[in-house]
């Protein structure tokens, strides 16, 4: 009977109309709802207000809105660039309430934003799952904010790497199917009832590239156990940070051709410009974006010299990048 009333707690979250038509015992389902309100009650709406003259503002605007989870008592975990260089931030409660709230910590390599309450706030912390144990086609959900409207049945089709534009590599992220539009900061949840992962983006291709399956990506929880505790006391992750150069590329029939350039980052100040063709790091050819990024990191700390091999024009040039640490160009408003 406890598995079956897991089972039907989820399907109740999953699919909220389906539970009041479902057979089972009137005491079951009053405990599968009362389940699913407390898983709920972690889901919560992020609205933030951005800096006028943030870096990120051309590409994510100046008010940003999208979902958050509680997983400790005050803090709450989102996608971090609904966050990134916010002027202020409001965080509402599954029952409506609403409370101000900072940036207790970020980080680029996860993508992960941690924000801290500034008064209490409704709800059960959510616990956090293990990610490595979903498994492709295996049931999970979507819960954005907006209570049992913001829930979604989706499948996990996909665990593969994720490679961003804007210097940006997850080993395993997680993709679903079908498409959820209101997917930043979402939560993913496993029949289990535990957090699973943190909505990032939209997808095309969510079974595997090449596919017509859209989805969503989500960042696993697994990439913030370790780095928690040090978001909550310093604001970012312990250690030397990775050389970032300001250079959005995307790969063309095996080739790296920039996008864009960030405005006053290091590519930009080196000469590089939309139209370039990234060919090798120090004389070593490149060929993905993966590829890229790991050889530029594997250099040495923020601050080191990137040697860049890119065709502009006709010519073949060899351009030194001083790379910076990511969090130094934004106008974050620091708060830790």
């Amino acid at each position: 009977m406890a598995g079956l009333l897991k089972r039907i707690a989820f399907l109740a979250l999953a699919l909220p109309g389906w539970m009041l038509a479902a057979p089972g015992h009137a005491q079951d389902k009053e405990k599968a709802r009362a389940e699913a309100d407390e898983t709920l009650s972690a889901v919560v709406r992020v609205k933030s207000r951005i800096i006028k003259d943030a870096r990120s503002a051309d590409t994510l605007g100046l008010q940003r809105d999208g979902t958050g989870v509680l997983i400790r008592d005050g803090y709450i975990l989102t996608i971090g660039y609904l966050v990134i260089e916010a002027e202020s931030i409001e965080v509402i409660s599954a029952d409506g309430k609403a409370v101000p709230a900072t940036v207790a910590g970020y980080d680029h390599a996860s993508g992960f934003g941690l924000l801290r309450l500034l008064a209490p706030l409704a709800g059960k912390p959510l616990a956090l799952g293990d990610a490595s144990a979903l498994e492709e086609r295996e049931a999970a959900m979507i819960a954005s904010h907006g209570g049992r409207d913001g829930v979604n049945l989706v499948y996990v089709v996909s665990r593969r790497p994720f490679t961003g534009s804007w210097e940006y590599l997850l080993d395993s992220a997680i993709f679903t199917y079908p498409a959820v539009m209101n997917w930043s900061g979402a939560a993913l949840i496993s029949a289990k009832g535990e957090l699973v992962g943190i909505g990032s983006l939209i997808v095309n291709d969510s079974a595997g590239a090449g596919s017509e399956s859209p989805g969503n990506m989500f960042v696993p929880v697994d990439l913030l156990k370790p780095i928690l505790d040090d978001l909550i006391s310093a604001g970012r992750r312990s250690g030397p940070a990775r050389p970032w150069l300001g250079l959005n590329a995307e790969e063309m029939r095996g080739r790296l051709i920039v996008a864009r350039v960030s405005p006053d980052g290091p590519a930009a100040r080196a000469g590089l410009k939309s139209g370039d063709i990234v060919m090798g790091v120090g004389g070593e050819e490149v060929n993905s974006l993966a590829d890229l990024y790991r050889k530029v990191w594997a250099r040495g700390a923020a601050g080191v010299e990137v040697p860049l091999n890119v065709l502009q024009g006709l010519q073949v040039r060899d351009i030194s990048l001083r790379s910076i640490d990511r969090l130094e160009y934004f106008k974050q408003k620091t708060t830790y």
